[in-house]
């Protein structure tokens, strides 16, 4: 019965999204996280979650940069406002990641530690 609607609708995967504590929380708690940021080198050098990944949802090497991706760990993945790590997140998940976590506010809604390239 539900195949009909997996062909009509997609695989029916279903993005989980946390909110800044909850993200910060069950981060912290997985002994597989790795945090990924899918935002662009200019966005990222700004301000980042300390001891993310960059991989840009928008360069042209971004889905073979998660093909080499361990399938067996557990992506957090954060934006500047949730919508292209949603949809990176999306993606993971087609291509057989388990678990992957997104920050549902971005890093705009983050209340966590932060890091940045530039002095203030």
């Amino acid at each position: 019965m539900g195949s009909i609607f997996s062909t009509i609708f997609g695989t029916g995967l279903r993005v989980i999204n946390l909110d800044s504590e909850n993200f910060e929380r069950q981060m912290k708690s997985d002994k597989n996280a790795v945090l990924m940021d899918v935002r662009t080198d200019i966005e990222n050098a700004q301000v980042r979650i300390p001891n993310s990944i960059l991989i840009d949802i928008s360069s042209p090497e971004f889905m073979d940069r998660i093909m080499e991706l361990d399938k067996s760990k557990s992506y957090y993945i954060y934006c500047r406002s949730g919508n292209r790590s949603y949809h990176a997140a999306r993606q993971m998940m087609q291509l057989g990641f388990e678990s992957v976590y997104n920050l549902e506010p971005g890093i705009i809604g983050w209340h966590g530690e932060i890091e940045s390239d530039y002095k203030s």
